[in-house]
């Protein structure tokens, strides 16, 4: 079997005839205002998202609720899993004011604003099927954002940026955990659920005005004539591009390069209470070592990245983003210590955040430009199917073997992943 090379785009977009050599620039000169809208992107990407995964963690965790069932409420995320059933809607469809990446952008975000802040209006132990609905909608509009962003990132950066601009939209994506990770923990013990969810809310609005304040991209290519085309064509492009067989590895690759990490992160805000922290040393320890890991993930991905380029980077960050979880079961094994919580998650801030730079540069490397929402959506839905599904069976894992063993276990499942890279990305393939 030869070895399966980045997949080309089907044609040379403008996109592609404007890209520089990358030998010939210096990281430097990628700073721009795009890159700076993508902070404020990136952060009103994860806020959503971490805000499922930890504050709804904590607050049903602290009004109950068994390990089993938080276990269970990943399965809320389902529609992170499935937004490329919509996405083409997205690709199709455009707002005459806004334009069609911006306009979906700022429905989503007023929407998830209100969404958020209902949460806390409700009691989990009396109340607890509203309160999944509507953790449900929070996370199909948090995935319909994802969607156009993703689209926009794609279609807004030349093909040399993507990957600094996957470093810097990943670490304020993961940046965004500081708020209901950290500060809405700490409020938590001060005031009551409801504020906390509003509070929280409300850190959706800056994402918002940079919406409204940033330029639509340029689009490539005719948009789709009807619905038809718009879910047909981009997998048929995805398809033709290199067979089949090139098509299933790739799919397998992307299924399975962020499994370990995103099945340790399924309850960690549990284990860390089972510890016996309080939310509060949680939250403070959280927003010291989450910031600055992030940012220097941020600094040292991206200018890595420039120059290692994305295959290698898959490799070397790949390893780092494994070695996470030994972290996590290193601190199992020792017990409650504060220092040792920060250097945990210090290093899943940064490791991680290294892996899932690479991982995003190579899925916008793999995307044509001309069906960016629907190819992206269908990529990034295929690697949240762990965080999902199999996170879903966790509380079950961990209940059986506890924490130590169970975060060895994340280890060990991110090995396949990273044995696809000579295929999916060789070490001397630019």
């Amino acid at each position: 079997m030869t070895d399966i090379k980045p997949p080309a785009t089907s044609a040379e977009s403008p996109l592609e005839a404007e890209t520089k050599s990358e030998s010939a620039i210096h990281w430097t000169e990628y700073l721009n205002r795009r890159m700076l809208v993508l902070v404020f992107l990136g952060f009103s990407s994860g806020l959503p998202l971490y805000l499922l995964v930890n504050l709804l963690q904590a607050w049903l965790a602290k009004s109950g609720l068994n390990v089993k069932a938080i276990g269970l409420f990943a399965l809320v995320m389902i529609p992170y899993t499935w937004k490329f059933l919509w996405s083409p809607l997205m690709d199709r469809f455009s707002f005459n004011m806004l334009g069609r990446r911006r306009g979906w952008m700022a429905i989503t975000q007023v929407l998830l604003v209100f969404a958020i802040g209902s949460l806390g209006m409700f009691d989990p132990q009396t109340q607890l099927p509203i309160i999944i609905a509507l953790a449900v909608g929070v996370a199909f509009l948090s995935a319909s954002q994802d969607v156009v962003i993703d689209a926009y990132r794609r279609e807004t950066l030349l093909d040399n940026e993507q990957g600094l601009g996957a470093a810097i939209y990943v670490n304020a994506y993961k940046v965004a955990n500081l708020v209901p990770g950290s500060l809405s923990l700490i409020l938590a013990d001060h005031v009551s659920w409801n504020l906390v969810f509003w509070v929280t809310a409300a850190f959706m609005l800056p994402g918002l005005i940079c919406t409204l304040l940033a330029p639509e991209p340029t689009v490539y290519g005719a948009p789709p004539k009807n619905i038809r085309e718009a879910v047909v064509l981009p997998f048929k492009e995805f398809i033709a591009r290199d067979g089949w067989v090139t098509a299933l590895w790739t799919l397998s690759f992307i299924f399975l390069y962020r499994i370990g990490d995103s099945v340790a992160g399924a309850l960690l805000t549990k284990f860390f209470i089972d510890l016996g922290f309080q939310l509060t040393e949680i939250g403070v320890v959280a927003k010291l070592t989450v910031f600055w890991a992030s940012i220097a993930g941020g600094v040292v991905g991206g200018i890595w990245m420039v120059k290692l380029g994305i295959n290698r980077a898959l490799w070397i960050f790949g390893v780092l983003q494994a070695l996470t979880s030994l972290g996590f079961a290193l601190l199992a094994y020792v017990g409650p210590n504060l220092y040792l919580l920060a250097a945990a998650i210090g290093f899943e801030g940064f490791g991680v955040g290294l892996g899932t730079a690479a991982f995003v540069a190579y899925i916008a490397r793999t995307t044509d430009p001309r069906y960016t929402a629907t190819q992206f959506a269908l990529f990034s839905s295929l690697a949240a199917v762990p965080r999902t599904f199999v996170t879903s069976s966790v509380g079950f894992i961990v209940a059986e073997t506890g924490w130590f063993y169970f975060f060895i276990f994340c280890f060990v499942i991110a090995i396949p992943g990273m044995l696809l890279l000579p295929k999916i990305a060789p070490w001397n393939a630019k």
